[in-house]
This record gives C-alpha cells, structure tokens and sequence, in this order.
C-alpha cells in the first residue's frame, strides 16, 4: 500500500466527521505493524506492543475524567488519582519507546528504517484509530524525528521528512479540536448555555464502548463506596477551649486565600523546554507561581550522600533568578502513601537535599504526587520543616489533549470556587497553550495571583502597571469581514483602484489572519448598493451566527462625502454605487447610521477602516495605556480609522494598484505595525503606524477613535510565524514598493512614541503603542526571523542578514533562519557563505527538500559540480513532482 502522510488525508477526515461525528481517517486501515523479519523482529514487536498499551492508557485517562462535575468528590479524586497515576505510567512508557526507537534507528539492520515505517504506518492509518487518538503519540514522534536526523543517508532523510508532515497533521488535529471546543467554550463572559460537541462526543462515545470507568478503577484496586450519609455537625467548642485548627493550618488547599486570590502552581518539572516557556507567558502577567520538581530530573545522589546535577537542574535555576518559587515534588513522583521507612524517607529528604544544591534557600512547600499521602508521610514533612501544599482546582492538562478544553474546566472551577490553588503541569505542550487564555480571562476579570513570600501565600503590593497579555487574540471565537471596494459608479466620478484594494484587504485577512472565507462578505462594484452593504450588516452577519466572542473587521474604499447639517455639524457618508449626489441624504449611507451598526452588533470587538475622506463621525478618543490593554478580553471594541479628512482627496498611486492608505495598511497588516514586537498588532498600533505614515507621503490625514458604544475594547490582530524558507521563487517586492516603504518608514513610531492623530472632529487624539513584553528565546528567535523575512523582500540585505543572525543566536538549531541566511549570502553572490549556511540548514533539519536546492544553486554558482548534483539529486529523492523537479533535472544534465 502506498502510503499516504496525515497531512495528506487531514481534510479528508474533517470532512467525513462533518458528516458522521466521527474523525477516523478516510483510508484504507493498516493493521497494527508486523513484525519485521530482520534482527530487530522482537524489538520491533515489543515496541509495536507498548505502543498500544500507551494508547490504551492514553484513552483510559480521559473516561476517567469525562463527565466530572457528575461525580462525587470521593469518585472525581479518585479517578483523578488514577488517571494521574496511568498517566506517569505512560510517561515511564514512553521514556522506554523512546530509548528502544533511539537504538534501532541507531542499529546496523539495513531494515531498520523499514520497521520504523510500519510503526509509522500503525499512527498514521492504524484500524479504529480516531484522530483523537493519533495525539498520544505526539511526543513520540517529536523525539523519533531527533533520532532519525542523526543519520544523513538518503533513507533516513526520507523517514525524517515523513515525520515531520505527521507531526504537522497532528497540529492540525489538535487545531480541528481547537476550533471546536473554541466555538463551545469561547465565549467566557456568560457559561449558562451548554453547547453541543459534535464532533469531540464521537470519539468520546466510541471510548465509552470500550471502557468504563468502574472497571479502570476496579483494575487499579479502587472501588468506589456507596455515597456517605451527611455527618453530625461538630459541637461548638465550650467555653474557653481554643477553636479547633483549621485543616489549612497542617496542609495549604487554597480554599482560605482571599477572595478572588489564585496561586499558580506546575508539578513534575523541570523540563528542558515547556518549563521555561511557562515562566516567559508568566512574566507577560506578572504572575507568581511555585514550580514542584521531580528529585530524579534534577540529578542524584551518590555514595556519599552528595548531590550530583544533571542539565535539569539548570532549568531551575532559571525558574528560581527569574523570581519563581521551586519546591519538592519527591524524587521518584511514586504514590508515597504506599511508600513506608526508609523508602519514603529518601523520596522526601534526596528530593530535599538536591534542590538545596540548586537554591540553598528552598523553599519548605511539598507536594505529594497525586495528593496520596499518609501520616508517616506528614510526620517526615514535620521533620525535614516541610509544608504540604494541595490544591482545590484541577486543571487536568496531564489528562485532556485540548488546550482550549483545560482552560475552559480552569476557568469554570474557579467561578465555582472563588479562589484557590490551580494544578498544572510544566511537561506539556498543551499547558503551554492552555495557559495565556486562562491568565488573560483571571487578569481581566479582577483575579489577583498570589506569591510565596516564605511562610504564606500573599499578593505582592507591588504598584507595577501589568504587562500587555500576550495572547490577548485568543479568545476570539469566530472572525468576520465586510469588504466594499467600488470603481465604476454609476453617477460619481470612477475610481481606478478601490476594487483592488477590498481584494487586497481580503487575501491579506485569509492568508495571514486566517479568516474563514466563507466568513468575509465582499461587495464590489454593482453589488455594493445601498442596500445590499446594508443587507450584508443586517442579514448575513445576524443570520450566519455571528456570536458575541466573535470580531468584526469592516473595510470600505470608495467615495465619501460631508454634508454640513443646518445646525452647523459635519455629517460624513459613505457612497455606495447607486447614490445620486443631489441626493446624498437619501441614497448614501450617513455616519450616524454606521455608528448605530456598530453599537447593535453582537461581537466582542470590531475595528471599521475607510479608505474614503469625509468628516463628521463623533468619534469618542481613543487611547491605550495598561489598564485597558489587560483588560481588553472582556471590553468591548468599536473602533474606526480613515483614510482622511472633508475636502481632501485619496491618493490613488500606491504600489501593486493600491490607494496609498491601502497599501499603508497593508504593510502595517504584514508586521511593521507590530511596534512593540509583541507579535499583536492592535488597533491603537495599526493607527499609530498608518496615519503619520500616509501624512508624509501625501496630502491626507487620516483619523482614528472608538465609536460610542465601545468601552475601550482593542481590535487585536496576531501574527502567524512565517515558515517561509528562502528560495530562487520568493518573491521581492517591487522598486517603487521599495522606494513608497523606505518613505514610510522613516515616518514610522518608536514602540515609545506617542503618536498625536485627527479624531474626525477635527481635533487630535493621542495614541501610544503597548509597552513591549518579554517573551521566550523561542519568540524572540521567530520574531527575528519574520523581520527578516521583511526586509529581504524590500532588498535591505545588510539588515536581513542581521535579523537572521540575531535569530540564530537566540536559537542555535533554527533551520529555518539558517537557510534564510544562507539565501541573503546568495543573493548578494557570497556562494561560499550561501553553501555553508545551506549544510547548516540541512544538519538541522534534513528533511526540508528547499534546502537542498538552494544548496545545488549555490554549488553550481561556486563551480563545485559534483556537490551540486548531488544536492539536485536528494532534492528530487525528497520532492520528485515538485514544480522545481524539472529545473533540478536540467541543471544536473548541464552540469
């Protein structure tokens, strides 16, 4: 059978569980991989096995968490306690696949890459596989790739490019999921109505035929009591008898922190990478939080007692400079309560001393793993000075495969609860994603989070203003756009390039900003009557489902007009294809009216752009500072920025066919307006960025504010990272695109600035762009990148080059800046350079086909032939039907 990547059948499957509720793959199955009859027949067998059982584990942990709020509490920390216990069972599991994979791709059997296929073959089309399912092999096959990239022969580049496309299917997986919980849980600010999860039921369901949950936790020694007849009340204490101490007082629940307090904790670190992601998203909201480490990845003891590091340890030590709180985890994270004498007393004390070595002033909290402790466990506590630190909110992020699910149960148990201490994990890559959405929602709903000052939890009194969220984006459930670009007027002068711009507008939202295009409504030319924009308000944004978690981006490019009131007011409209200028009253459509749609629609935040000149709007001033930008999640938005004044008229020269303004907004879109570097663009930045922009090079001056009815709400745009690798088909822009953009440039703010604006009143309003925030090396790396990216397509390759080095310093192993780097060398006839920044690319990764076509170029330039065709030849192994094949085949006959 020929096989097929996930990415390949990924669109196939939304299709098929849009019809049926089902997500399998539409394909033929593959059986679970046979045995291969080599040498390695019995590791592969052996590893076929476990893969299985981690699978079976895999599912087990979520019907063990389904339907929790039905539960007793006795029933839910039960299955809590056992499902956390699966759970690290399946981390031991995979800590084993991975050392069994890493020494058979490392082994001498020639069909050792074979076997790893069939292993493949299982994930990627396995019988009765849901989608759902293919996630618990993610952190397998990240670690699979690593091994595989070790070995340069042809096969093993091959294997790896296949990898590497299934780990993007499961991107996209989880993005599908994404996209459904999103549209359930989206929207925060009211939870009363409880949606239906289709297509999440399904595969929910089909465990449901496997497994109960009774039986798993039979098979884990648990059953599960009748409910418990409600207790007497305690007698009050008699007269001068102390009060009985409060359970807080021998372990710390969170139940008695104030009201609206939250500590943020993270067990079974540190790890290599999620560990300190965690703490960047944490300083963007000044948040506290105590990291519970595992003793065993921090390092060991030896003979005498001493405590040896490993690179673990390291990660703590970052987590401790950067502010945060490390604490005691035990050594194995084995279930202490079945744990006696000298056995439990090592998980405690080698834990102890261990992080001693890391920070001599640790701190004196202990958790249990999974809350299963004893009272010899609480008397060892006692005498290493310890503290036992629970938690009353569960996040289940060791459990759920969604990032948008655990931050809905968060922040559903902490409107149940009030306050608290939430349990995460620093090991995955879906906390990493879950964790802003909850931070953004706690932020702006009042929640304050607590520190460890040494002896209790506190809130700092710190008078610092909090940072901007970073993924202050998230929460949108849906986007929409209304696109209106009108040439050909019927009784109005023609316009030449306001279609151009709308479609320009448009491409920019879908491909950048990932607009659902059946969500963008475009008007051109005789369609954009009167009615028919009006209609597109009314109707189709009321009857496709608009939601109030969704965001509105209107553009508008044609005529505008100011009529002056007999009260002596402007009144600006917007003229749609069929006006008559005698009867602007009538057939235009008057600012008021747009306001009032504005006002009336049910969406969180919506930003309205008018590529036409007029005044007369009322616009309320607008202005940014950190108050309103944390809480931007729950204000709503409605704001407007214009081309320009009454009596001025729009430049039409732009590049490509575009207005000035338009093509103005478009490279603020593209990522100049992003002038913090934050990786948002919000609306307050995109004004500060096009309208002392488009005033430098031309006679308008456009105005920004928020239209009544908004309550300082911000319009958020956020920044896909560019995976673009560099080749002879990237395309430059234009010399008069170049020459517009170097003029708009020199006129663009400093993140610092503050930019005075028109309000369409003709008075001014001020406008400051977000202060910058720290983000990880990671970030800062990709961020980097895309600005290079920028600058090579204006042929600024001095500073091109810069930025992807700046990128590779921040990561070392960046291919994808490596490559890029090596193309800016190219194009500035550095072939020797080029080259060795191209063998850099493809050590990093060796499985990007791009790379080693950009590697024969720059041979084939430096005269070194037979390296050339060579580079030529793996690029076809790699990418034989490309449209570069044909090329690649020529060059190795001319050479």
């Amino acid at each position: 059978m020929k096989r097929k990547s996930l990415y390949a059948v990924i669109f196939a499957v939304a299709a098929t569980g849009a019809a049926t509720g089902s997500w399998l793959v539409s394909r033929n199955p593959a059986p679970p991989p046979a045995a291969q009859p080599s040498t390695n027949t019995t590791q592969t067998s052996a590893i076929a096995a476990d893969m299985k059982r981690l699978l079976d584990a895999y599912r087990k942990m979520i019907v063990l968490t389904l339907d929790e709020d039905g539960l007793s509490e006795t029933a839910r920390n039960e299955a809590n306690r056992v499902g956390q216990q699966l759970f690290h069972e399946n981390q031991e599991r995979i800590d084993k696949l991975d050392d069994a994979l890493a020494a058979l791709v490392a082994s001498n059997d020639p069909r050792r890459f074979d076997a790893v296929g069939g292993l493949l073959d299982y994930v990627e089309s396995g019988e009765g596989l849901y989608d759902a399912d293919r996630l618990a092999f993610r952190e397998l096959l990240q670690s699979l790739l690593g091994h595989v990239a070790n070995d340069s022969s042809l096969p093993a580049i091959k294997l790896h490019k296949r990898i590497s496309e299934d780990l993007d299917a499961l991107a996209e997986i989880e993005r599908n999921y994404e996209k459904e919980i999103r549209a359930v849980f989206g929207r925060f600010e009211s939870r009363s109505i409880v949606l239906k999860r289709e297509k999440w039921d399904s595969y929910v369901a089909y465990l449901k035929t496997l497994y109960q949950r009774d039986r798993i936790l039979k098979d884990y020694g648990v059953v599960l009591p009748y409910p418990a007849r409600p207790e007497p009340a305690e007698p009050p204490p008699q007269a001068g008898e102390p009060p009985a101490p409060a359970k807080e007082e021998a372990e710390i629940f969170g139940k008695a922190l104030p009201k609206k307090t939250i500590v943020l904790t993270f067990d079974d670190g540190p790890h290599r990478r999620y560990s300190e992601e965690i703490a960047a998203i944490l300083k963007q909201y000044d948040a506290p939080a105590v990291f519970f480490n595992v003793g065993r990845n921090l390092g060991t003891l030896d003979a005498q007692g001493a405590a040896r590091l490993n690179a673990g340890a390291e990660v703590s030590r970052k987590l401790k400079a950067a502010g945060y709180v490390l604490a005691n985890h035990s050594f194995s994270h084995a279930q202490l309560s079945k744990e006696s004498g000298a056995a439990l007393k090592a998980e405690i004390f080698d834990t102890d001393t261990l992080l001693k070595a890391v920070d001599p002033q640790r701190s004196k909290l202990f958790r249990f793993p999974y809350g299963a402790r004893s009272k010899e466990g609480m008397h060892l506590l006692a005498d290493a000075h310890l503290k036992s630190v629970m938690w009353n909110i569960d996040s289940l992020d060791w459990a759920d495969p969604v990032p948008s699910s655990i931050a809905d149960r968060v922040l559903r148990a902490v409107d149940k609860e009030g306050r608290g201490i939430i349990l995460f994990h620093d090991i995955h890559e879906r906390t990493v994603k879950a964790l802003p959405a909850v931070l953004e929602r706690l932020q702006a709903e009042g929640y304050q989070f607590a520190g460890w000052d040494g002896t209790t939890f506190k809130v700092s009194g710190s008078a610092a203003p909090a940072p901007v969220p970073r993924a202050a984006a998230a929460g949108y459930a849906n986007s929409w756009a209304i696109l209106v670009g009108i040439d050909n007027y019927q009784k109005w002068p023609k316009l030449q390039y306001a279609v151009r711009d709308a479609e320009g507008v448009g491409q920019m939202l879908v491909q950048k900003f990932g607009f659902a295009p059946e969500r963008v409504i475009t008007l051109k030319n005789e369609q954009a009557t009167r009615s028919g924009i009006l209609a597109a308000f009314h109707d189709r944004l009321a009857h496709d489902g608009l939601q109030p978690n969704d965001r509105v981006f209107v553009f508008f490019a044609g005529h505008g007009a100011t009529r002056k009131l007999s009260s002596g007011r402007d009144l600006g409209y917007i003229v749609p294809v069929d006006a008559d200028p005698d009867n602007l009253a009538t057939d235009a459509i008057p600012m008021t009216e747009i306001q009032n749609i504005a006002e009336s629609l049910q969406a969180k935040h919506e930003l309205f752009v008018m590529d036409a000149c007029y005044s007369g709007l009322g616009l309320t001033r607008g202005g940014a500072n950190a108050a309103f930008l944390r809480d931007n999640g729950r204000r709503l938005g409605r704001q407007m920025l214009t081309a320009g004044g009454t009596d001025q008229l729009v430049s039409d020269g732009g590049p490509n066919g575009h207005s000035v303004f338009t093509w103005t907004l478009l490279q603020g879109l593209g990522g100049k307006a992003d002038l913090n570097g934050d990786g948002l663009i919000m609306a307050t930045e995109l004004a500060a960025y096009v309208a002392p922009a488009v005033a430098s090079v031309s006679r308008q001056t456009p105005a920004f504010g928020s239209l009544p009815g908004s309550e300082g709400g911000d319009f958020v745009f956020e920044l896909p990272e560019e995976s673009e690798f560099l080749n002879t088909n990237t395309a430059q822009l234009s010399n008069d695109a170049i020459a517009l953009n170097t003029k708009l440039d020199a006129k663009a703010s400093s993140p610092a600035a503050t930019v005075v604006v028109k309000d369409l009143q003709g008075g001014t309003a001020t406008i400051t762009a977000p202060a910058a925030v720290p983000v990880s090396s990671r970030q800062q790396a990709q961020r980097a990148n895309d600005h290079g990216l920028q600058l090579y397509k204006e042929k600024q390759y001095a500073q091109a080059e810069a930025q992807f080095t700046e990128a590779l310093k921040l990561r070392p192993n960046f291919a994808l800046a490596a490559n890029n780097l090596g193309f800016v060398f190219y194009k500035q006839e550095k072939y020797a350079e080029a080259a060795r920044w191209f063998e850099n690319a493809i050590r990093m990764d060796p499985s990007r086909a791009i790379a080693y076509m950009n590697l024969g170029d720059a041979y084939a330039r430096g005269g070194q032939a037979d390296k050339a065709k060579a580079a030529y030849k793996t690029y076809l192994e790699l990418a034989p039907n490309s449209g570069s094949a044909g090329y690649a085949r020529g060059q190795i006959k001319r050479l």
